[in-house]
């Protein structure tokens, strides 16, 4: 599947609620718009998505890492906007542990199963992109998320997905749970 368009969007906070935030908390969400292949008619096996899956993640992925820089991408989430005349399941089909597995290559690594939101939407619809910490599901200071409109994307036979990291836990948390710090990394959630 050929990406027809890339989108990004970049968020840096340096002050949240009058403290200086240090270092900066960077997000980073990348957008790949391509053809829906499924657009329209049914089609119970969507291997082609998923396969095609690699490819687009791999150069949405790096694009993404790269607007963190020079900090490390230590929380990531994934989604998709499909378009009217497709299936959710089109979008979810290009979010799988093919997609996921490019994620954590791009982010250097990753243990936490990668939370994801797919919905179908017409153009100038928002998603809220979920973050969770890379390597632990349970550290709440990294409990966030990036919001993206897309004023002209997905058309009805097309299919947006996207890529989302960010460089730190959110900013001033104090909730408590697992620290970073702290994390065991044995099974993705401590």
């Amino acid at each position: 599947m050929q990406v027809k368009r890339i989108m990004t969007f970049f968020d840096e906070v340096a002050i949240e609620a009058g403290q200086p935030v240090d270092p900066p908390l960077r997000k980073a969400a990348v957008v790949a718009v391509l053809d829906n292949p499924f657009a329209g008619r049914f089609e119970r096996d969507l291997t082609p998505l998923v396969k095609a899956s690699e490819a687009v993640g791999r150069r949405i992925c790096t694009i993404a890492v790269g607007l963190l820089a020079p900090h490390p991408a230590v929380s990531y989430g994934k989604a998709a906007i499909i378009g009217m005349n497709g299936e959710q399941e089109h979008g979810v089909a290009m979010l799988t542990t093919v997609f996921g597995n490019v994620m954590r290559d791009a982010a250097g690594g990753g243990k936490a199963w990668i939370s994801s939101f797919t919905k179908r939407a017409a153009p100038g619809a928002t998603i809220d992109i979920p973050l969770a910490h890379k390597d632990a599901l349970y550290v709440r200071s990294h409990y966030d998320g990036i919001a993206v409109t897309l004023h002209d994307a997905p058309l009805p036979d097309e299919i947006a997905v996207i890529c989302a990291y960010a460089s730190r836990g959110r900013s001033n948390h104090r909730v408590g749970g697992l620290a970073a710090a702290d994390i065991k990394g044995v099974d993705g959630l401590v």
